[in-house]
């Protein structure tokens, strides 16, 4: 591994601290990435030099403002291949940005259509389409998973059909870590003439993005999972599908002209960001994107691999415990029940060692149907994490193992 890991976790204040009077090993990252300082830094540099709103202020700040707000599209639209910058729609996040686009969607589904999602699905990509079925008269289709948490993909393709209007689902699974091979898929679904959206929520933060390699039509992702701040997000979406796409929310800077009868919309991006945006949010993602392009992203790889393998070797060897989620591709997530055991004792038990994971059904209670589990302990790593923490992971997991025995 060529990262300097230590380097890396010095940037992190959050890092340094204690929980319940032991060392802070956070390995949530899948549920969101701590922040650094350059992150950190730029949102207190806005707030302290240049608050004030976009697009409108005839002064000094609200230009400065404007400017860096409309760079941090530009660095967003540049990290994931966008043709244009007018493609990226800022929201407050992953379900904001699907919401959009099913809310469109809805509009134009008819009776007899179909649209297809996994089993794997979180429920904001699930929860949405199953709504918008409902409004429109559509029929929902879910493809299942193998018995190792890898997506069946004959299944996906048996389910395909000339009635196929849209297909979303998740680049990454979060409760398996499942990666999807959502090129392959999507060239499938284009075949069809179907639209494809991708949750790219998990993805995002775990290798280059390249929505024109894709060849989807949307892809939507959250800052708060990719070192950025929480409540600022991205929907991508291809510009000749988004310029014409339903409005979303109405009130001031989407619109072009208003009178008291009637109102017309604005151009992209404009016309599907209505009110105040999250201007520091933007500017802190753009930072988080900054601050993570230093590194190369093979060697982030290599590193989660390695965090995963010596975690998923630990788990093997320990008595009762058995790892949900075999896929062959996955990122570092590693999801687990304990014979005996709630996960939610699990987590309660680690954090009182300053072990910080998820538990539960993560926002995929189908999906914990479906494996016939309650729940799961879910530890996930990301740049700053070490072996030694993956070490006291298991230390701790065992010491829980024993008091709940």
């Amino acid at each position: 591994m060529s990262l300097n890991v230590a380097q890396i976790r010095e940037q992190f204040p959050i890092l340094q601290r204690q929980v319940n009077g032991k060392p802070l090993v956070y390995l949530d990252n899948a549920a969101t990435t701590q922040k650094p300082q350059a992150v950190i830094d730029a949102l207190t540099d806005y707030y302290t030099q240049c608050n004030a709103n976009v697009h409108r202020g005839a002064h000094y700040l609200s230009d400065e403002a404007t400017r860096r707000y409309e760079a941090a599209r530009k660095t967003v639209a540049d990290y994931i291949h966008a043709n244009r910058q007018e493609e990226v729609i800022w929201t407050s996040g992953t379900t904001e940005g699907i919401n959009l686009v099913a809310n469109g969607v809805a509009q134009r589904l008819k009776p007899g259509e179909e649209v297809l999602v996994t089993e794997m699905e979180h429920h904001a990509n699930l929860v949405t389409w199953q709504q918008a079925c409902k409004r429109s008269g559509a029929t929902l289709k879910v493809v299942p998973i193998n018995e190792d948490g890898s997506l069946n993909t004959e299944q996906f393709h048996a389910l395909l059909s000339e009635n196929t209007a849209f297909v979303s689902m998740p680049h990454i699974s979060n409760a398996l870590g499942t990666i999807n091979p959502i090129k392959e898929l999507t060239a499938a679904a284009k075949a069809k003439d179907a639209l494809v959206m991708i949750d790219g929520a998990q993805g995002v933060a775990h290798g280059a993005i390249d929505v024109q390699d894709i060849g989807c039509d949307f892809y939507a992702f959250s800052g708060h999972k990719l070192f950025g701040p929480t409540g600022i997000g991205v929907l991508w979406g291809c510009y000749e599908v988004l310029k014409d796409w339903p409005i979303w929310l109405v009130g001031g800077e989407m619109i072009a002209t208003v009178s008291y009868q009637d109102a017309t919309w604005g151009e992209l991006p404009n016309r599907l960001e209505a009110g105040t945006p999250n201007i520091a949010g933007a500017i802190g993602l753009a930072a988080a994107i900054n601050w993570l392009q230093q590194f190369n992203k093979a060697d982030i790889l290599a590193h989660e691999t390695a965090l995963l393998a010596r975690a998923t070797q630990l788990a093997e060897q320990t008595d009762g415990l058995t790892i949900v989620g075999h896929a062959d591709n996955k990122i570092g997530v590693l999801s687990f029940i304990l014979e005996g055991a709630h996960p939610a004792d699990i987590g309660f038990l680690l954090d009182k060692q300053g072990i910080a994971i998820r538990t539960g059904d993560h926002c995929a209670q189908p999906l914990m149907k479906r494996l016939k589990v309650p729940g799961t302990a879910r530890a996930s790593f990301t740049i700053y994490n070490t072996l030694d923490e993956v070490d006291k992971l298991f230390e701790g997991i065992n010491k829980a193992r024993l008091m709940l025995a």
